[in-house]
């Protein structure tokens, strides 16, 4: 196996990012499942986020055969920089009314709890689409980016209820992930121009692995200074459901 001291910094920044953006994230599933009555709210988050982490894998071992392709790196760049636009300047007014916990319903042929868990299901393959891009970007090892994938999630799954409480009181820290994001879009980009001689330069992996680090660090404190955020009431309810879902699975 081809191994480096670099790919164990790798993987502590996928779990880092994985981390921070799966915290965030969580906030719109458990308010997918809040709709449902609440003894089936924990049943149906296991159920969907059980389907999209085998997908995680496969799309994972995918992505890195097509980042091969130059073009393909053109389509993440644009992708991953698109994901920090929206995040910054897409969401205008419609938070609120996006993040409104709405009644679970029957959809098509399913039940109103199945319908939860597709949903639940498909929201977290759009999430991991980002995590999937930015892994890919930062290393060509396939033990590396599974690696770090599974231990982000493994990792975020037992801590989800701290971790949700520490990104919805510190926004900055969010940010921060999603500036990465926007920089390992750029670094795509390079390599894309470079590919097809456009530019002659490209960034080196320990450039790119020190403006990542020192980017969480000023978010990290950043938020320390502004001090932290009053929950909501759906902050409240989603730090409840995953508290009890990770205490459930530690006790399995």
């Amino acid at each position: 196996m081809d191994f480096h001291v670099s790919d164990l910094l790798t993987i502590a920044l996928l779990v880092l990012l994985e981390g921070l953006l799966s915290a965030d994230n969580a906030l719109v599933l458990a308010i997918l499942v809040l709709g449902l009555p609440r003894h089936e709210q924990r049943k149906a988050l296991r159920y969907g986020i059980a389907g999209a982490f085998l997908f995680r894998i496969l799309a994972t071992l995918l992505a890195i055969h097509l980042l091969q392709l130059t073009w393909i790196k053109l389509v993440g760049a644009g992708y991953l920089l698109y994901l920090s636009w929206n995040h910054f300047f897409g969401h205008g007014g419609g938070q609120e009314e996006r993040r409104a916990i709405k009644p679970a319903r029957p959809w098509w042929l399913l039940s109103a709890f199945w319908a939860t868990v597709v949903k639940v299901e498909l929201t977290d393959i759009v999430f991991a689409v980002d995590s999937i891009l930015v892994a890919v970007a930062m290393s060509n090892k396939t033990w590396v980016i599974i690696s770090g994938g599974i231990l982000g999630i493994i990792t975020m799954r037992m801590v989800i209820g701290q971790l949700l409480t520490l990104v919805r009181r510190y926004p900055a820290l969010v940010d921060g992930a999603f500036v990465i994001i926007a920089w390992v879009g750029i670094k795509l980009l390079i390599e894309y121009l470079h590919s097809i001689g456009m530019i002659h330069f490209v960034i080196s992996k320990w450039l790119s692995f020190g403006l990542i680090i020192v980017i969480f660090v000023i978010s990290y404190l950043y938020a320390r200074r502004h001090g932290p955020v009053e929950d909501t009431e759906e902050d409240d309810e989603a730090h409840r459901l995953f508290s009890e879902q990770g205490t459930t699975e530690t006790d399995r």
